[in-house]
C-alpha cells in the first residue's frame, strides 16, 4: 500500500528500530520519495513526542496492542490517530462519524484496510472545520485515573444497591 500512500497528498515519518529487512524496506521508499519520506532508526523518546506533537495524524496499525499509549499522547497533541481496531486501541479510539469519536478505525489486519482508513482521514482533513472539529474532540478524551476511578466507584455503589 505504499506506493499508494504516497500518491496522496501527505508526508510520512517513521522512528523506530526493528527487523533490518524493514529498515532496507524503507530506506528504499525514502529514495524514491525524499521530500515526502522521513526515517530516523533507533528510538527518542524526545524525538517520538516532537514528531507526535507536530504531526496531523498518528498510524498505529498494531496486530497485537495490549494497553497502547501512543493514541493517547497523540489525542492529547491533537495528532488524530488512525488505529486497528484491538486491546487498548480499541478501547480509546473510535471512528469519527457525524460529529463523534476521536480517530479512525480499521478492522481487519490488512494493508488495503490500513489505506482506507488513512484516506477517510486525508478526506476529513480537507474539511477545515470538520477536522477542527475532530481535533477538539480528541484532545477533550480524558482517560486519567481520575476518570477511571470514579467508573469504578459508581460500579461499586451500584453492586452494593444491588446487593442491599
Amino acid at each position: 500500500m505504499i506506493p499508494d500512500l504516497m500518491k496522496e497528498d501527505a508526508y510520512f515519518i517513521l522512528l523506530g528500530s526493528g527487523d533490518k529487512n524493514y529498515q532496507k524496506f524503507f530506506e528504499g521508499i525514502k529514495k524514491k520519495n525524499p521530500k515526502k519520506v522521513g526515517l530516523h532508526f533507533g528510538f527518542s523518546e524526545e524525538i517520538a513526542h516532537l514528531i507526535e506533537a507536530g504531526s496531523d495524524i498518528f498510524l498505529m496499525p498494531s496486530k497485537y496492542e495490549p494497553c497502547g499509549l501512543n493514541q493517547m499522547y497523540s489525542l492529547r497533541y491533537g495528532t488524530i490517530p488512525v488505529v486497528r481496531a484491538t486491546g487498548g486501541l480499541a478501547d480509546t479510539i473510535s471512528e469519527y462519524k457525524n460529529g463523534k469519536g476521536n480517530g479512525f478505525v480499521f478492522e481487519k489486519y490488512e494493508s488495503a484496510e490500513l489505506l482506507k482508513a488513512i484516506k477517510r482521514a486525508l478526506k476529513l482533513y480537507k474539511n477545515r472545520e470538520e477536522w477542527i472539529k475532530l481535533i477538539r474532540l480528541a484532545m477533550g478524551c480524558d482517560f486519567s485515573w481520575e476518570v477511571s476511578a470514579k467508573k469504578y466507584i459508581d460500579l461499586y455503589r451500584s453492586m452494593i444497591k444491588k446487593g442491599s
